[in-house]
């Protein structure tokens, strides 16, 4: 993630609630994604020092049981607007 650049919107217009996945294997791909970790990781950012990244936070804690590449795809964008803001207080 260091070699990407840096985006100014933490969530993407295409990320909502009817993300879902479209075959079993995908499924089983996802299994070995560390999504609730990261997940987890974004909403202790959110509570000490980022309130900027509430929304997306809550939109991505809605699948932890059940996420799919699109989720992924968000906690990408999310970890570069992060990279992107660093230096930005809050």
């Amino acid at each position: 993630m260091q070699d990407y650049k840096s985006i100014s919107n933490p969530l993407s217009i295409s990320c909502s609630s009817h993300m879902s996945l479209i075959s079993e294997a995908k499924r089983i791909k996802m299994y070995r994604v560390p999504y609730a970790s990261v997940v987890g990781s974004l909403m202790n950012a959110l509570i000490y020092t980022r309130p900027d990244i509430a929304q997306v936070a809550k939109v991505l804690s809605r699948f932890m049981a059940d996420p799919s590449g699109e989720h992924c795809d968000t906690i990408k964008r999310i970890l570069r607007y992060i990279k992107g803001t660093s230096s930005v207080a809050t």
